[in-house]
């Protein structure tokens, strides 16, 4: 029933253009908005694309591999088996592997760079954001979006993840890069919404996700025991099995926790 309900709501207000006339969208909104999207996908593209080791890290500090081992989904997790590359991984698999290492990385990361460059430190270009999280329902949902993904992030689980990579000079890089990045979003954020916390403006939201952590944070630290195990190669193949079926199942609780899979 909620399902339903939540489906034709979002159907009967995605077809109100037929019966009354749409506002047409703010030219400078749009135009602002370009450029943050420019600004952002470059700062993304930069981290994903351009930063040495950072596949590496994806592959180690997350349990993508072993995603690929559970029995979901209609395709598989890669295009190209073996293929350790961005255009081989699937959407779900590279979003799924962030969203259970806890970094959300794909949801908002480039969001505070191109909002910090945009800004300048100039008050009137900040009141020009705020002016556009008050009127524009776009920007108001793309910084409420961030926002919650932001509160799933929890970067101190994170760096323990990013201490599965083999490299530990790679591993100190990447999640450097990730904790700027995540800090800067949250405070351009916070500076734009007026709010003190996140997600203070959904407190329903806030609540829910906040009575979670006390069970989500354990399951992180148990699934971070049991990647080791998986992986540790010094321990027999059948060593190493008895550990998939626990593991698989911590990510299965995990996802049930954020709420979030790919």
């Amino acid at each position: 029933m909620y399902e339903l309900t939540m489906g034709l709501t979002g159907l009967i207000k995605a077809s109100a253009n037929l019966v009354r006339p749409i506002t047409p969208e703010c030219k400078d909104y749009l135009t602002t908005m370009n450029e943050l999207a420019s600004t952002g996908e470059a700062a993304y593209r930069q981290l994903t694309d351009h930063t040495e080791g950072f596949l590496d890290y994806f592959y180690e500090g997350t349990p993508v591999s072993e995603i690929g081992l559970m029995n979901i989904g209609s395709r598989p997790s890669h295009r190209k088996k073996g293929d350790r590359t961005k255009t081989s991984v699937r959407a779900i698999a590279w979003v799924f592997g962030w969203a259970q290492s806890r970094h959300t990385l794909p949801a908002w990361f480039g969001i505070g760079t191109a909002l910090e460059q945009w800004r300048q430190n100039d008050p009137i270009r900040l009141a020009r954001l705020q002016k556009m999280y008050q009127q524009w329902p776009f920007f108001r949902a793309l910084l409420s979006n961030t926002q919650m993904a932001l509160f799933k992030a929890e970067p101190n689980i994170a760096k323990e993840y990013a201490k599965l990579c083999v490299d530990e000079k790679i591993g100190k890089h990447i999640y450097t890069l990730f904790q700027e990045e995540y800090t800067r979003t949250v405070m351009q954020v916070l500076n734009i919404t007026g709010a003190k916390q996140l997600l203070e403006e959904n407190p329903v939201l806030e609540i829910s996700l906040t009575r979670r952590n006390p069970y989500l944070d354990p399951l992180n630290h148990i699934q971070l025991t049991l990647l080791k195990r998986y992986r540790d190669e010094t321990l027999s193949d059948e060593q190493r099995e008895s550990w998939l079926n626990p593991l698989l199942r911590s990510i299965n609780a995990i996802a049930a926790g954020m709420r979030n899979t790919g």
